[in-house]
């Protein structure tokens, strides 16, 4: 193995650690009181606000020339990169790290079904049992966090995760397009800043409060906006330049593992057996769906590489 690959997994792997840090910040600031959506807001809008000089220096001018189709399609992904972040945040007050990190991760599934029922493409049989065993999983994971009064509502912290999940599938599906024509540093300035806008008035029409909370509070909004959303995801980007699309977005499935690793440490949350079945359903059916996109047809590979980058 030469040395630049070995510093490609190198890399992948500190993103992944770095991602799975997320659900754990996000708990830490739900205990000081800050709400989920102004937590949402404020992951987003700091990221949006570190990220501005650096896309405008290396990527202005094509910010600048952005036309208006783009503009509509990219503030589209940003309304439904918003609702992800603010419904699976949410989702954390009410369920498991194990069970909404896990759920949160099943945009595949959706993508899949969304790729064969609204846009007619064959997939093969093979993505067909990833999804069918992720479907089973999930449907595990509920029926177990029913039966489990640790949390103060399983059943509506699961859907919400659910819901986060495919609206970062829509968010994925409108951006294809975009990813095409834009680079990626163009790209996730128009995504995140439209996000960060429909976020940051979300919260003020719901009354949010953004001010008085202890400086902890703040500590930890800025450690999501520059370990998961800035660093982590850069991290993902860069494997990319070397790595299949296939070997990252199997290798990021390690982030709700390291999650419930940390939710264990740090929290003492536990994951029964039912529990730990339905992740383990869950994640071997976006494995095998994942792994079987190396054989898809080119047109379809290419779309999923994008999407991972997005």
């Amino acid at each position: 193995m030469n040395r630049h690959r070995l510093w490609l997994y190198t890399v992948l792997f500190v993103g992944v650690l770095i991602a799975s840090t997320a659900s754990i910040l996000i708990r830490y600031a739900q205990g000081t009181g800050m709400s989920s959506l102004s937590i949402a807001a404020g992951r987003l809008g700091l990221a949006a606000l570190i990220l501005t000089p650096l896309a405008l220096h290396r990527s202005g001018q094509e910010i600048r020339h952005l036309s208006r189709r783009d503009v509509i399609f990219g503030a589209a992904a940003g309304v439904f990169l918003a609702i992800h972040f603010a419904s699976w945040i949410s989702s954390l007050e009410y369920t498991s790290v194990a069970s909404s990190a896990a759920l949160v991760s099943t945009n595949p599934l959706w993508v899949g079904l969304a790729s064969l029922f609204l846009f007619r493409e064959r997939l093969p049989w093979t993505i067909l049992v990833g999804i069918a065993l992720t479907l089973i999983g999930t449907i595990v994971i509920g029926i177990s966090d029913s039966s489990s009064s640790t949390q103060s509502n399983p059943l509506l912290g699961n859907t919400l995760a659910l819901i986060g999940a495919m609206t970062a599938s829509g968010y994925l599906l409108i951006g294809r397009d975009l990813r095409r024509r834009l680079s990626t540093m163009a790209y996730i300035w128009l995504v995140y800043t439209s996000a960060a806008v429909v976020l940051v008035i979300w919260a003020l029409i719901s009354g949010q409060q953004f001010l008085g909370f202890p400086p902890l509070a703040y500590l930890f909004v800025l450690g999501l906006a520059l370990g998961p959303q800035l660093l982590g995801h850069t991290a993902f980007n860069y494997a990319l330049s070397g790595l299949s699309a296939t070997y990252v977005a199997v290798a990021i499935l390690g982030e709700p593992i390291g999650s419930s690793l940390l939710a264990f440490l740090l929290f003492g949350e536990t994951v029964a057996f039912l529990q730990f079945v339905g992740i383990a359903l869950l994640l071997v059916g976006i494995v095998i769906a994942s792994i079987a996109e190396q054989h898809a047809p080119e047109s379809t590979a290419r779309q999923n590489a994008e999407n991972q980058t997005a």
